[in-house]
């Protein structure tokens, strides 16, 4: 850590300007561009409970003092995901202006909402030459990336403009905007709790408590139940129907990382049943990186999902007892698993300054469906060579990619493997169930 950081750190928390520089240098080599005054600027909202970095929210805290400050790990933590997003510049995907859209005014106590903060203020500015000039007390991050070094605008006919964000961009702001939303609703929650069970005698005490409460939803003096299998074999389609999900999932903690509170009800796609309770961070994570319903990029974080954290993420996708039973992945998993560990070898290398360096991006795509495992066939290719070469580099049956599978699972994680098959499950559906298509948001299907 840099000398200019230290300064600032009492007791592993660091004030809001040594944050502001730490997640500076933390990401200074990242694919995606950040800001300086992620946690001081506008629309930072430290005063109100947490900051947004990327997809993770992180809590304030306001110490004896009177100082807002915020735990260092958990600056670190959130630099270390927005490091391990890959990014296509060339992969785009229009963010307006959309015909008949309303124009809603954004201002520091607005939520995120960021397509419609970056529409106002090209709107306003007049387009994305004046937009790049950053105005004193004007918002120029959103969840700490920098959005204008890549947007990218696009003339029609001279007249009608167009504003397009790289596909990485897009995901990772509509995913801070929902773990904002999630954050909300938990200290609402809280707040409504703690009025309920013991209500202030004062006004004074009442703002008191209502501080206390924004502050920090998820702070040390919240408790989170650990995930011990409470929702196993239980269809999603059924329990997201129950009221009282919600605030029952939100009292976990996330069921792979331990330490977030959840905020979504996992659940497997092929076989409609649930998984587990986990935080938003998680939950992106293991998302396919989706650019068709039938193709995926395949980013870098699946090396930490199929290599550093590979025994948690195979336990928490074997909850769903459909894959349990058959000892296999979702297609879209298994397609990804496949292009990163069993075609690695076959993926081409070129010179780098520094020894040689993986062609290009590897892309799986796939046709047929794994309900009709003869028909379903695996391509595995390489994008962006440098030399234009390399396209096509393997295709892999879905029975052949399957087996592959078991024998690795077997290798890497044998007390998962041991607990797969169909021997170990009673009451296996006779018929695997649907595809289930995931209408909560565009470009989220099938993970």
């Amino acid at each position: 850590m840099s000398e200019r950081v230290m300064p600032g750190r009492t007791d592993r928390l660091i004030t809001l300007g040594a944050a502001d520089a730490l997640w500076a240098d933390l990401t200074a080599d990242s694919a995606v561009p950040t800001a300086s005054g992620a946690f001081t600027r506008s629309p930072a909202r430290a005063r109100a409970g947490y900051v947004l970095l990327g997809s993770h929210g992180v809590a304030t805290v306001r110490t004896s003092g009177g100082q807002w400050s915020v735990a260092e790990f958990e600056v670190r933590r959130a630099a270390a995901e927005l490091n391990a997003v890959g990014m296509d510049r060339q992969d785009l995907v229009r963010i307006g202006p959309f015909r008949g859209a309303p124009r809603q005014e954004c201002n520091e106590e607005t939520p995120l909402r960021w397509r419609q903060r970056i529409t106002a203020e090209l709107q306003e500015l007049g387009g994305t030459e004046r937009a790049a000039r950053r105005e004193v007390g004007r918002p120029y991050h959103l969840a700490g990336i920098d959005w204008r070094q890549i947007l990218v605008e696009q003339t029609r006919d001279g007249t009608q403009r167009t504003w397009w964000l790289p596909r990485a961009a897009v995901r990772l702001l509509d995913a801070a905007e929902h773990a904002e939303t999630k954050w909300l609703q938990a200290a609402r929650t809280r707040q409504a709790s703690a009025a309920v069970t013991e209500p202030p005698s004062h006004p004074r005490q009442a703002q008191d408590a209502d501080r206390r409460q924004t502050t920090s939803p998820e702070g040390p003096t919240t408790s989170l139940r650990p995930y011990n299998k409470e929702l196993e074999g239980q269809l999603y389609s059924v329990l997201s129907r129950k009221p009282g999900t919600s605030r029952r999932v939100a009292g976990w903690a996330c069921a792979v990382c331990r330490t977030a509170p959840a905020t979504v009800l996992d659940h497997c796609h092929e076989h409609g049943y649930v998984r587990a309770p986990l935080c938003q961070s998680c939950n992106t994570l293991e998302r396919p990186d989706h650019l068709y319903s039938n193709d995926i990029r395949v980013a870098n974080r699946y090396t930490r999902l199929f290599h550093t954290d590979t025994d948690n993420w195979l336990r928490h996708w074997h909850r769903c007892p459909g894959c349990r039973a058959r000892t296999t992945l979702p297609l879209p998993h298994l397609a990804a698993w496949t292009a990163h560990t069993a075609c690695r070898s076959l993926r081409p290398t070129h010179r780098a300054p520094r020894g040689r360096k993986p062609c290009g991006v590897l892309r799986v795509s796939w046709t047929g469906s794994q309900n009709a495992p003869r028909s379903c066939l695996l391509t595995v290719a390489v994008d962006f060579c440098p030399s234009g070469e390399h396209h096509v580099l393997a295709q892999v049956p879905y029975r052949e990619a399957a087996e592959r599978f078991r024998a690795w699972l077997a290798e890497t994680a044998p007390a998962v493997a041991t607990a797969a098959g169909p021997d170990r499950l009673d009451g296996l559906p006779a018929q695997s169930r649907p595809v289930i298509a995931d209408t909560s948001g565009k470009d989220l299907e099938l993970f």
